[in-house]
């Protein structure tokens, strides 16, 4: 099965917003990722608007070549906005204003009739509605309850683990969660924290059709620039596949 690679470019623009410039540019970041390798383009629409801003969604939409995953809460806002901007896919993700990036996956389960709606809203306007949750069976059930085409692995909990136990326990529930939810027929993408060094396991999981990966993609353009960092991590996936 084929791997691909989406590219989230949040953290140019925090580096725009830290001034209050118009650079560096979004559009021209996106055609960068996109000339690299990139597959989608991923940009978090938070409610704070603390670095994506409304208008680099409507830009980017009409200038993306490939397509736009726009991340948001499953919010009356987030939901009016998709549906004028109508990017291809829409991660539903948990958001506090406190934190400084998703700390953990979407608590589904807990708020399904909520979540159907949104799902339902989303399907209604020819939007692909992917759920961010943990590697959890209770929060793939509901997933799936809610005819939710699309979940993302949270891999945050894997990423951050010290020591090779918790690694290997870790990736283990990953590795389950993605195929149960691949025999439900979901498609599985996953993402957060993954970096060169810590990628290759997860991109070696045949039913993972997707990885979402910003901060350290743009931390590694610092010093190599954003087409190599684009470029190394599409050849890690592809190599991780036999590719």
């Amino acid at each position: 099965m084929s791997i691909f690679l989406g590219v989230n470019i949040d953290h140019i623009a925090t580096l725009r917003q830290a001034r209050g410039t118009k650079y560096p540019s979004l559009i021209e970041a996106a055609r960068i990722c996109e000339n690299s390798g990139a597959d989608s383009i991923t940009l978090h629409l938070r409610e704070d608007r603390r670095h994506i801003q409304d208008r680099d969604v409507v830009d980017l939409k009409s200038k993306l070549k490939t397509k736009m995953n726009l991340e948001m809460a499953a919010t009356d806002e987030m939901l009016r906005i998709a549906s004028e901007i109508s990017p291809e896919d829409c991660c539903l993700v948990p958001e506090k204003r406190q934190e400084l990036t998703t700390e953990g996956g979407l608590d589904v389960a807990s708020q399904l009739s909520r979540m159907k709606d949104v799902c339902e809203q989303l399907r209604s306007n020819s939007i692909k509605a992917s759920l961010f949750i943990d590697a959890d069976m209770r929060q793939i059930d509901a997933a799936a309850e809610c005819q939710a085409p699309i979940i993302e692995i949270h891999t945050g909990h894997y990423a951050d683990a010290t020591n090779q136990k918790d690694i290997e326990l870790e990736l283990k529930k990953i590795i389950e969660a993605c195929k149960y939810a691949h025999s439900l027929g979901i498609q599985v993408n996953a993402g957060h924290g993954l970096t060169l060094e810590n990628t290759s396991a997860i991109a070696k999981i045949d039913s993972i059709v997707e990885l979402n990966i910003g901060h350290s993609i743009i931390s590694r353009a610092l010093f190599v620039g954003l087409a190599s960092a684009t470029s190394e991590m599409k050849a890690l996936l592809l190599e991780a596949r036999g590719q």
